[in-house]
């Protein structure tokens, strides 16, 4: 089968396209960058999922469309979100049922359900999002869902909770920073709550799994194994034989504190960040389990391996991936100095 991966050099879209070439499928990635490492038996397009002409052209042939073209969270692009995660996703499915595609698997994010009342969130949890990002993915959701079901294209939705493995910087990098330097990190609360991400390769595993299966769903994907955000973070500060603590700030007055930055634009944390941080956020795994799927990675060993491969790696700024690349600090740098 032809595949097409839009955002293909991004972190996920990435792993997507690699792990379908080595199931020796033909494999087009269409981005706005190319990544310099990318095999040579994948294909590359360079367009935007706002250029309807290029994507339109870039369909041509193709089975399944993985669509994982996002401006992320981080990118704090304001009235953009829109404009690429919901009109972007609209022209790619539109486009894909106009080219014949038999299936969309698209990428979307834990910021559709923005901040639960209750833990762990499930298929029933309402999707209420509470910042621009959020409710940008949530209308990709359903304007793609709109279109698949009018065209009987299969659709497949992935929300990952936040992923990492080796090549992951973005928000992380400051985490692994100031612990490699013996600072102190931040919590806003107690940090006593139930706290979970997902590596990349089990993600992919999943992903994999549920391509193969070929059914309509959405599916909710972190580890099985995960502990505290506190007792997380306090065990990798133990592994890295580092000097930092884990420090609680107060909800009120952190939370009001990071928004005047951001406002300000002082700070790398946006809206999702900050407003997010201090509440339980885990799946219930439970149902892909279920199908079979078997995580190996648990929260403290996709931590420790990411921050050792923080250590070794040069860290060079990939492309125009956030994820991918470093983020700056801004006035945290201060924070940094003092803590």
């Amino acid at each position: 089968m032809t595949h097409l991966i839009t955002g293909g050099s991004g972190f996920i879209g990435n792993l997507v396209a690699r792990r379908l070439s080595e199931r020796g499928e033909k494999v087009r990635i269409l981005d706005i960058w190319e990544d310099p490492s990318r095999p040579q038996d994948i294909e590359f397009v360079n367009c935007s999922v706002l250029d309807r002409d290029g994507v339109r052209h870039a369909m041509q042939g193709v089975d399944v469309v993985h669509h994982n073209a996002a401006l992320v969270a981080q990118t704090d692009a304001g009235k953009q979100y829109w404009e690429v995660n919901a009109e972007g996703s609209r022209i790619v499915a539109e486009e894909a049922a106009r080219a014949g595609a038999r299936a969309i698997i698209h990428t979307s994010s834990t910021s559709v359900f923005g901040i639960p009342n209750e833990a762990p969130i499930t298929e029933h949890t309402p999707t209420l999002p509470v910042e621009p990002y959020g409710r940008s993915k949530l209308a990709g959701e359903q304007i793609v869902d709109e279109i698949c079901e009018k065209n009987g294209i299969t659709l497949i939705t992935i929300r990952p909770r936040a992923t990492l493995g080796a090549g992951r910087l973005g928000i992380f990098q400051i985490l692994f920073e100031w612990i490699r330097d013996n600072r102190n990190v931040y919590v806003i609360g107690s940090g006593n709550i139930g706290f979970q991400f997902i590596h990349a390769h089990d993600l992919m595993d999943f992903y994999m799994l549920a391509l193969d299966a070929g059914r309509n769903g959405t599916y909710n994907v972190g580890t099985h194994d995960f502990g505290t955000l506190r007792g997380d973070l306090e065990r990798l500060i133990d592994y890295a034989e580092r000097t930092s603590k884990v420090k609680s700030l107060p909800e009120g007055l952190t939370i009001n504190t990071l928004r005047l930055l951001y406002w300000l634009r002082l700070s790398p944390l946006v809206p999702w960040h900050y407003m997010t941080y201090h509440k339980a956020c885990y799946f219930d795994v439970q149902p892909l389990l279920d199908m079979g799927w078997k995580p190996q990675y648990s929260n403290m060993r996709m931590l420790k391996e990411s921050y050792d491969w923080f250590l070794s790696s040069e860290r060079q700024s990939a492309g125009q991936s956030p994820h991918r690349s470093p983020l700056g600090q801004k006035a945290l740098w201060l924070v940094k100095k003092f803590s």
